[in-house]
């Protein structure tokens, strides 16, 4: 999609301004918001590719006027909402007042580092590969209303492919409930020029990787 998440080469909004010895949390409600968000998903109901589409399809001034883990609970929202296990009333009352769906599996403080180390791999066989290392490649050109990884700035744009991957889950239609459709993904490299111009420093490169769908040979 479209959204006001995909910032990469657009205008306007200043240099990036990097906080010096940043703390990992600036506040300790973010950490109950990372906290929440976790053991939510353990729930069973989404998986991570739902979770980010619920935080990145946002109305732009409500997405851009909103601090990192603001984000996150107000993903976390629609999520809990949409798979039943809280209401419009819970969330104004603050506490449980209507009956909510039952959670495939809850996550135990005890499993916690467990579960953290094993993580959710995303790795799935597919077919031999379209591409090999050194092909030329052209991204599709598309603005989806729905997830996608290929940002907008590489899109309608020629590279060449630096390596090839194995197969993953394909975001695109796993954060749709539409199955995992599982890609080989390849990293592409691209000239500064073929991205921002005739005036791009010509020492530049930027590099994505992106799944198989989003290619078509050059």
């Amino acid at each position: 999609m479209n959204g006001p998440h995909d910032l990469g080469g657009q205008m306007g909004l200043g240099p990036v301004a990097p906080e010096i010895d940043e703390p990992v949390f600036h506040a300790d409600w973010e950490k109950r918001a990372l906290g929440l968000t976790l053991a939510s998903g353990a729930l069973g109901a989404w998986n991570i590719d739902e979770s980010r589409h619920a935080r990145e399809n946002r109305h732009p001034v409500d997405y851009l006027s909103s601090s990192y883990y603001e984000i996150w609970i107000k993903g976390l929202e629609r999520l809990l909402k949409r798979h039943g296990f809280v209401s419009e009333r819970d969330l104004a009352e603050g506490r449980a007042v209507d009956a909510a769906a039952s959670p495939k599996r809850v996550l135990k403080a005890e499993d916690v580092p467990a579960v953290l180390a094993r993580g959710g791999p995303c790795d799935r066989p597919v077919e031999t590969p379209r591409f090999k290392a050194g092909d030329l490649v052209v991204t599709k050109n598309f603005s989806p209303s729905g997830h996608t990884r290929l940002p907008r700035y590489a899109r309608a744009k020629q590279g060449v492919v630096e390596t090839v991957h194995e197969g993953f889950v394909f975001p695109d239609s796993n954060a749709h409930g539409e199955g995992e459709q599982p890609q080989r993904v390849y990293t592409v490299v691209f000239t500064g020029k073929e991205i921002w111009g005739e005036d791009a420093d010509p020492t530049l490169t930027v590099s994505i990787d992106a799944w198989g769908s989003y290619l078509e040979p050059a």
